[in-house]
């Protein structure tokens, strides 16, 4: 099988990313900034394309990535991953191992305070545990997204109107289309810390496009799923000195009626 990486950047020398994340297989980048251009070389005898948009907006990066892709596995990335030297083996054998499987989440070691997921024992992951994986876990057999015509939505994420939550949509998106989603015990990197570019603290913003993306990812359920999400942070999200409740949950619920307009 052929593995390509398909990785979303910004600002970045496409040659220096490659080395810096020392990709370990076939890769797609897509750099947004100022300029148009396209670069192609090879790294270890993989095939590296560069390709560089005068643009913003982290779903259009995906999907200007994923459009390209014609491998038979393609793994999503990001220009703060850096991989394991057996990555690529890692990844191609899990698909091996796990031929029934349309979609893999894979273990990347992040600080943690950043850790949304760490997976012990592989198991299939359904829709009321899909929200807390991210982009650069999704492994995923090409043709079957390609058949599924999925992409991703250009309302979420950094540089659109919603400030995150695109990869909670994509993989929810795959999920109702009927591919088989497996998360996994196998590492295959880890994130170098830097700062974000769309969280800036457990403001107003961020309240609101939360009930936003709940109201898309769970529709009349927002409200419940919503009120969880809100008891599990607290002292962390809201409380001990910082936003009080009652004023988290008013921001997030007029992001759920605001969300019921477009969702």
């Amino acid at each position: 099988m052929r593995l390509q990486i398909l990785v979303s950047a910004v600002k970045e020398d496409g040659r220096v990313l490659a080395e810096r994340m020392r990709l370990p297989a076939e890769s797609i980048l897509i750099v947004q900034g100022e300029k148009n251009g396209y670069d192609e070389w090879e790294r270890c005898g993989s095939r590296i394309r560069c390709y560089y948009f005068a643009e913003r907006g982290v779903g259009l990066s995906r999907n200007n990535a994923l459009m390209r892709a014609d491998g038979d596995l393609c793994l999503f990335s990001d220009e703060d991953i850096v991989y394991r030297p057996d990555a690529a083996e890692t990844i191609l054998r899990a698909f091996e191992e796990r031929p029934e499987a349309d979609m893999l989440l894979f273990n990347v070691r992040v600080n943690p305070d950043r850790r949304t997921y760490w997976t012990e024992e592989a198991h299939r992951v359904r829709w009321y545990n899909s929200g807390r994986y991210p982009a650069y876990s999704f492994a995923l057999r090409t043709q079957r997204m390609h058949a599924a015509n999925l992409s991703y939505s250009l309302l979420f994420g950094g540089g659109a109107r919603y400030a995150n939550g695109e990869d909670s949509l994509f993989l929810r998106d795959c999920l109702r289309a009927g591919l088989k989603v497996w998360a996994v015990p196998e590492e295959i990197g880890e994130e170098v810390p830097r700062p974000s570019t769309w969280f800036h603290g457990y403001d107003g913003k961020f309240f609101h496009d939360r009930g936003v993306l709940y109201r898309a990812l769970y529709g009349p359920l927002a409200a419940v799923m919503g009120l969880r999400f809100l008891l599990r942070g607290k002292g962390k999200m809201w409380g001990d000195g910082g936003m009080a409740f009652a004023e988290a949950r008013r921001l997030l619920f007029s992001g759920i009626r605001d969300g019921r307009k477009e969702f």
